[in-house]
């Protein structure tokens, strides 16, 4: 199996992955949490799980998701409050028609909501 490597700030550590790995969503895009009531906007994406071991231990072992798929960081919603969520490919869906969402610091990294998903603010791509 063919394999790269990346530095995660989270783990702290070089990740080895996969090339296999491929992403489903891309930044920007409104996605929703299969199995908890939020939904958010991508905003940066890990070939494999780079969170702390901490983390992922704390996720009881009958629903824990695999290490090896992508991880996404979103700027995340419910009911009650605006945060930060870090979730595995396979506990997503797409949301485009879910319409905009409402987190305090979108406006620092995504341009307005158009066509079901955010684009990236000028000078912010890579």
């Amino acid at each position: 199996m063919n394999r790269a490597s990346f530095f995660s700030p989270q783990a702290g550590r070089l990740i080895d992955a996969p090339f296999e790995n491929r992403a489903s969503y891309t930044i920007g895009d409104v996605v929703r949490h299969k199995h908890f009531d939020f939904r958010g906007v991508i905003f940066d994406i890990d070939p494999v799980f780079a969170n702390s071991e901490e983390w992922y231990e704390s996720i009881p072992a009958e629903v824990r998701p695999h290490r090896e798929q992508p991880y996404y960081h979103l700027l995340a919603e419910n009911e009650e409050s605006s945060y930060v969520a870090y979730v595995s490919q396979q506990n997503l869906l797409a949301d485009p028609e879910g319409g905009p969402v409402d987190h305090p610091s979108l406006d620092q990294m995504f341009e307005e909501y158009v066509d079901g998903r955010y684009p990236l603010r000028q000078g912010l791509a890579h």
